[in-house]
């Protein structure tokens, strides 16, 4: 169901667009399988082939990046594009869960920069997005490495520090965090049970929860495939990425949402916080399924 949808979301895009940019970028995607990431190599033959800059590039991507949300509540899609240190893109779009509470939603930015996370990024030098980031979006772009150089490109407005859009920001040094989000400081848990319940310690160990000490990852089996998701703690605490919707959003942009979930499992360490009761609402609610639940 998933393809079927955003396959005619792709050729109502071509339709309206009538443009040669976003027909290339998207004849890519279908030849990928719906993986919503562009390789280095592959922005820069589409930048050649039309002489075009790779943020130029990036802002006819974002539209097509929408074409990935999933909006029953608001109906309103937001596409983004983190760019990474070598020049991939990375697509995001927000989505929203029907009868969850709306503080589940992920916004586009944490789509975007979620997925690149999770795809082995290690520094996100530029987001593009097709509507202003939020205040939400603001504060959780400011925890990355390089929220300092970090730019915000929108179509109207390009080459803005993220610093000019959150000026005087709280940030994690002010809570004395000097080890940020997209560094890596892996945990040593203990990997034990099958390879789904080892994929999600695996993921808890490399998860982001300075704070409260809660590392937490979550593994799905999505056929015969394992998706991983992982914690991602933010100093203003409600921009938190909870492991589930990260690994939802991974899903989705690998172009595997239509394939069905039959396991999931959350690891978690004891710290001051847990999203078990959460998750396994969630897993109940959209899923169907019963929360299986590690503590580490």
């Amino acid at each position: 169901m998933f393809r079927t949808e955003i396959s005619e979301r792709f050729e109502q895009l071509i339709t309206e667009k009538n443009c040669e940019i976003t027909k290339a970028v998207i004849e890519q995607l279908i030849r990928q399988d719906f993986h919503g990431q562009l390789s280095y190599e592959i922005v820069d033959e589409l930048c050649s082939q039309f002489k075009r800059s790779r943020i130029e590039l990036a802002l006819f991507c974002v539209s097509i990046a929408a074409c990935y949300a999933v909006t029953p509540v608001s109906h309103f899609n937001v596409g983004a594009v983190a760019i990474g240190k070598r020049g991939d893109f990375y697509f995001g779009a927000n989505q929203e869960f029907a009868r969850e509470a709306i503080q589940q939603t992920v916004h586009a930015e944490q789509s975007a920069i979620s997925h690149a996370w999770l795809a082995g990024e290690t520094l996100i030098t530029d987001i593009v997005v097709n509507y202003t980031p939020c205040g939400h979006c603001r504060q959780f772009m400011n925890e990355l490495n390089g929220a300092e150089n970090l730019k915000v490109h929108l179509p109207h407005s390009q080459d803005n520090l993220l610093h000019s859009y959150l000026p005087d920001s709280f940030g994690p040094k002010d809570l004395g965090v000097e080890s940020v989000f997209f560094n890596e400081q892996p945990q040593q848990f203990e990997m034990k049970g099958d390879k789904l319940q080892q994929a999600a310690i695996a993921a808890a160990n490399c998860s982001y929860a300075p704070h409260s000490k809660s590392f937490s990852g979550v593994a799905l089996q999505v056929g015969e495939r394992i998706i991983t998701g992982k914690y991602a703690e933010n100093a203003a605490f409600n921009p938190t990425l909870l492991p589930l919707q990260c690994a939802l959003n991974y899903r989705l942009l690998l172009g595997l949402a239509g394939i069905p979930i039959s396991r999931v499992v959350l690891a978690e360490a004891k710290g001051s916080l847990s999203s078990k009761l959460m998750t396994s609402s969630m897993v109940d609610s959209i899923l169907g399924l019963k929360l299986e639940y590690i503590s580490l």
